[in-house]
C-alpha cells in the first residue's frame, strides 16, 4: 500500500538525513534519476554501497554543485 503522506512523495526536505537515496539526491539536483545513476557511475558524483543499496552522502551533493560552479566561473573568466 502507498502511503501518500510519507516525505518521499510529499518531497519534503529533511536536513537531518546523512544519506540520500538516488533518488532524493536527483531531485536535490533538479535532474533525472538516470542522469545521477551517469554521474555516480562516472565518478563525478561520490556515493557508497550499504549492502544491496546506493546512498549519496549530503556533503557529496554539495561538492559536485560547488565543482560545477566553480569549473563555470573558470571558464566564463577564460572566455
Amino acid at each position: 500500500m502507498n502511503d501518500d503522506s510519507s516525505p518521499a512523495v510529499l518531497g519534503t526536505y529533511d536536513p537531518t538525513l546523512v544519506l540520500l537515496t538516488v533518488e532524493e539526491a536527483a531531485r536535490r539536483l533538479c535532474i533525472g534519476r538516470t542522469l545521477c545513476y551517469h554521474l555516480i557511475g562516472s565518478g563525478e558524483l561520490e556515493s557508497i554501497p550499504i549492502g544491496r543499496l546506493r546512498r549519496v552522502p549530503v556533503e557529496a551533493v554539495h561538492s559536485y554543485v560547488a565543482r560545477r560552479r566553480e569549473a563555470n566561473q573558470c571558464a566564463a573568466t577564460a572566455a
